[in-house]
């Protein structure tokens, strides 16, 4: 029965989204990995992930929290100091906030369903004013580290925050901000996999993570929509 319900739960579009994306996964391992099944299952969890929280599910940001653990792993393997700080020191502990966040805050009591918020220009003043500081920061502490592609692991670090921060503020602009962020660990990807081909894998991975995110930012939009509009009708009522 909650097997019937949860392949319910999803729409035909998300199902064929999440089976593409998890099918090219395995076929991109199978071609150019083989051996990292660490690398596999992350890849995965966090495929998956994406799909919860395209539909403002608490669930997808658990999924979340064991993506970052494995991937910090798999960043340190290359010695890509920047993302494994960011994920261990950053997207983790935002998950976690994320995830007691949207518990707390249901549209409706529907606990499998996050209200979406937004939120206002002062506080996008802050976010920017914010976000500068923290890559400011970072940029000498990866520095410092000597990591590999420097000025692209700054970026991501932006661009994490970012998305972090928006999540946790539950605005439909989380899922861009992480689209965005997509694009920044391809190009760092692709470089590690100049070196070490078996990082294409890693490659593909966060391509299918960048079309997941930008279906999660259309799902989020429509929600936001029809929210707004269920709670306009019951004030009206």
């Amino acid at each position: 029965m909650k097997i019937k319900k949860m392949l319910n739960y999803f729409s035909l579009t998300e199902k064929l989204l999440w089976s593409f994306s998890v099918l090219a996964i395995i076929i991109s391992f199978l071609f150019f990995d083989k051996d990292n099944y660490l690398t596999l299952i992350a890849s995965i969890i966090g495929v998956t992930s994406l799909i919860f929280c395209a539909k403002g599910n608490p669930f997808g940001q658990i999924l979340m929290v064991i993506f970052a653990i494995i991937y910090s792993v798999i960043s340190y393997s290359f010695q890509y100091f920047g993302e494994m700080v960011t994920y261990l020191g950053m997207t983790l502990p935002m998950a976690v906030f994320s995830l007691i966040v949207w518990l707390k805050n249901p549209f409706k009591e529907h606990h499998s369903e996050v209200s979406v918020n937004r939120i206002t220009l002062r506080e996008t003043i802050f976010m920017i004013i914010l976000t500068s500081f923290v890559t400011f920061v970072f940029y000498y502490v990866l520095d410092y580290f000597n990591t590999t592609n420097l000025i692209p692991s700054t970026i991501s670090v932006a661009t994490s925050f970012l998305a972090a921060y928006l999540t946790f503020r539950r605005s439909p602009f989380f899922a861009l901000a992480y689209a965005f962020n997509d694009i920044v660990l391809i190009v760092l990807w692709v470089l590690a996999s100049l070196k070490e081909v078996s990082y294409i894998s890693v490659v593909i991975c966060f391509v299918v993570f960048l079309i997941n995110d930008l279906y999660g930012f259309i799902s989020w939009i429509k929600m936001q929509k029809r929210q707004e509009k269920a709670l306009k009708n019951l004030l009206e009522y």
